[in-house]
């Protein structure tokens, strides 16, 4: 019996070192592409094309980030960056709370169908409504301006999916509690509902600063200056211009700095948030 125990246990560890090995694989995989434009940032531009690629520089060339500094608009390009995506979280998530909650919470005739209507414009490529959506930002004079950047990306379906998923499994008792200590709907809203909802708020923020902050297609169609790039346009301006490499991956290194430190921070709550939106009460 003890023999038929122990091979049990081998066996269970030959499976968990199998499958941690192959996570490790995995994660090396992924971060590779990161690991390879971080080490091109600090080499010269002789070490980047060599018949031998080597991972790591020899002498690491951290004047790169300062040439890319003082050479691009870097710092310009990753503040209108942060303003741009800052506001759209900011305002994505507070219009997925308000539409969520209507077509999760509310009883109202036709809401079922109204959503499903909603839902199937996710399914519209974006590329499909940027040609209208640029020219009402014309008609109202916001060409090369932070709110015609912003503006058109207030609201998100996919947002508004998120939250609406979070709030039908919330419970309903807590509601009905508050409703009946004469509160409003909308002060059960802000002081009962919302302060449960942070990791379902913490994920669709994440979301959408990440959305926001990689978005290509909209700040190419309504910008025009320099000045009022976003850091993707600018790394796209630098890869046009220049063949130095070195100060490419130095720009492209500095535009990942912020996704990261905003994901460790709220890590925990992005990883309870997707997994909460996706259970049934």
């Amino acid at each position: 019996m003890g023999a038929v125990t122990l091979t049990r246990r081998q066996r269970r560890i030959a499976w968990q070192a199998l499958l941690y090995a192959l996570l490790i694989v995995a994660s090396l995989v992924v971060l590779l592409p990161y690991i390879w434009m971080v080490s091109t940032s600090l080499k010269s531009s002789n070490e980047i094309f060599t018949p031998v690629p080597q991972l790591l520089p020899r002498n690491p060339r951290w004047q790169n980030y300062a040439d890319v500094l003082r050479t691009y608009q870097v710092g310009q390009w990753l503040l209108n960056s942060f303003i741009v995506s800052s506001i759209e979280a900011v305002g994505v998530v507070f219009t997925s709370i308000l539409a969520g909650y209507a077509f999760g919470r509310l009883r109202f005739w036709g809401r079922d169908a109204i959503f499903f209507i909603y839902l199937g414009a996710m399914m519209v490529p974006a590329q499909v409504t940027v040609i209208p959506t640029f020219l009402i930002v014309r008609w109202l004079g916001w060409i090369d301006t932070y709110e015609g950047l912003i503006v058109p990306k207030l609201c998100a379906f996919f947002g508004v999916f998120l939250m609406r998923q979070f709030f039908l499994n919330f419970p309903s008792e807590l509601e009905d509690a508050a409703f009946i200590d004469g509160s409003s709907r909308w002060r059960a809203l802000w002081q009962i509902v919302l302060p449960l909802t942070t990791p379902a708020l913490a994920a669709l923020a994440i979301f959408s600063f990440t959305a926001a902050w990689n978005d290509f297609l909209w700040p190419l169609v309504v910008v025009n200056s320099e000045e009022m790039k976003t850091i993707q346009l600018g790394l796209a301006s630098m890869k046009g211009e220049l063949s130095d490499w070195s100060l490419i991956m130095a720009g492209a290194t500095l535009s990942a700095v912020p996704l990261t430190v905003l994901y460790l921070l709220l890590q925990q709550y992005f990883v309870r948030g997707v997994v909460t939106t996706g259970l049934k009460g």
